[in-house]
């Protein structure tokens, strides 16, 4: 079952009397259930853009974005803020969690915001606190508790509402190579153990090779797919950068 499909997206900045750039120009893929993909490409490939507007932040010039069969780029922007609360997931770069709320609280605001009643979130947040091992820093704060235990509570406030497509936006890149190698792990847990589907953008190959699937964007197009299929993570590392080769580098 695919969980998202793009058809034919294209997003261009600037207007007739000036210089268009085609950020985005003509792009079509899928992602099914369960699936962990990886989006790379150079500065200027399209790989941003493309992330802004799956998550609703920017608006298409042309195509289609379907997440779980509701075409995105059909809703008013009070109906988007309702589908990205309920349908997506988030991990961003330096975790964005609150130093004022408790891990506990961090995780469990999506649902406070959707007005889930009390024992509903107490036994959400406990499940999937769980399921990441950090239920001993739940009464702790972000400033308390180590980079690694912030990556887990961050991928847990991501899956609380169950959403049907993570994104996550080069989520190692202010990372030390240890703090990113726990992340990726955590990541691949949710993809494996909980069945999550991710789409992440990266530059990085190392990560990447944690998906099972790599779209490489050049110019606003895919200019290339691998799957990892059946090859240990090694071997999928040098494909990428076998395909970043032929591409000039990300």
């Amino acid at each position: 079952m695919e969980i998202l499909k793009i058809e034919n997206l294209k997003k261009y900045y600037g207007k007739k009397s000036s210089i268009i750039t085609k950020a985005i120009n003509g792009i079509s893929f899928e992602i099914e259930n369960g699936e962990f993909v990886a989006i790379m490409g150079s500065s200027g490939s399209g790989k941003t853009t493309l992330l802004n507007c799956l998550s609703t932040i920017d608006n298409v010039t042309s195509g289609h974005i379907f997440i779980d069969g509701k075409d995105i780029t059909e809703l008013e922007s009070d109906e988007l803020s309702d589908f990205r609360r309920e349908n997506l997931g988030f991990v961003f770069q330096d975790f964005n969690l609150l130093d004022t709320l408790s891990i506990e609280e961090n995780i469990a605001l999506a649902l406070v915001i959707n007005k889930r009643n009390e024992k509903e979130v107490d036994a959400l947040v406990e499940d999937i606190a769980k399921k990441l091992d950090i239920q001993s820093i739940l009464k702790k704060f972000p400033y308390e508790v180590s980079g690694g235990q912030k990556q887990r509570c961050a991928c847990a406030r991501a899956l609380i509402n169950h959403p049907k497509l993570i994104l996550a936006d080069e989520p190692t890149g202010a990372l030390d190579s240890k703090s990113a190698n726990l992340l990726l792990e955590t990541m691949s847990e949710m993809n494996e153990n909980l069945n999550a589907t991710i789409l992440m953008v990266t530059h990085d190959a190392f990560s990447a090779s944690f998906c099972k699937r790599v779209l490489f964007l050049k110019d606003g197009k895919i200019f290339n797919e691998i799957r990892r299929g059946n090859s240990k993570r090694r071997e999928f590392f040098n494909e990428i950068l076998d395909v970043l080769t032929l591409m000039g580098g990300a």
